[in-house]
């Protein structure tokens, strides 16, 4: 009985991952066609003047923060075990 309890309760958790990752997956498609967007109107109309890198700017800040937010520090190596990684990494060096 437990075991189907502990199944279920990683399906359930695994599906809201796959859906925020999704949702990560489509705001960079978004992001990417503002961008384009963005650009065009910028220097059809006010070609002399470059502001749309402040619009690019915000919208890779923004998309950094949601990519965070999705994939965690996991992803560049700051996970839930690298304190005790970098530890015995130590440990095992001053030895």
């Amino acid at each position: 009985m437990d075991t189907n309890y502990t199944q279920e309760k990683k399906y359930i958790e695994a599906k809201k991952k796959i859906k925020k990752v999704k949702a990560f997956y489509i705001h960079v498609v978004v992001n990417i066609v503002s961008i384009v967007i963005i650009v065009s109107v910028n220097l059809t109309f006010v070609p002399y003047f470059h502001w749309f890198w402040f619009a690019v700017m915000g919208i890779i800040l923004v998309t950094f923060i949601h990519w965070m937010i999705v994939f965690g520090s996991d992803v560049i190596g700051y996970g839930k075990d690298w304190e005790e990684r970098k530890i015995d990494e130590y440990i095992k060096k001053n030895k």
